[in-house]
């Protein structure tokens, strides 16, 4: 097995994330079987391409929510991984476990602003950023 799961949709809530904001996310190292991806459908022309990330992100994006890590985008990089027999691919990883204690938000809460919320998963967090 390649993924931990294949799913047909996210079941997390909108993080509301732009391309800069996800820039500013460093990569690090997620192994495939512990990444469940957000779509079924996989284009054999998207897969075989040389440049298909020339105009996106070099990294593939996931989020982490209630323990689990949801790959958002990049489906065609993990494949492209998992056919060269690698087990890890580097992703930027955006945390919302780290949002609020069991990653739950309830229905009233407020997804704070991307812009001053990306976490950094390979530091702690200082106390002006708390």
């Amino acid at each position: 097995m390649i993924f931990k799961g294949v799913r047909d949709g996210k079941p997390y809530p909108d993080h509301g994330l732009s391309l800069r904001d996800w820039s500013r996310i460093p990569p690090r190292q997620v192994r495939l079987d512990e990444i469940v991806t957000t779509t079924k459908v996989l284009e054999l022309d998207r897969l075989l391409s040389e440049d298909s990330t020339f105009y996106g992100d070099l990294f593939p994006h996931a989020v982490q929510w209630q323990g689990v890590l949801y790959l958002e985008d990049g489906l065609h990089r993990a494949v492209r991984s998992a056919l060269r027999n690698r087990i890890v691919l580097h992703a930027r990883v955006f945390d919302y476990d780290a949002l609020s204690p069991g990653g739950e938000l309830g229905p009233s809460a407020e997804v704070p602003s991307a812009e001053v919320n990306w976490v950094d998963l390979d530091t702690d967090l200082s106390d002006e950023r708390r």
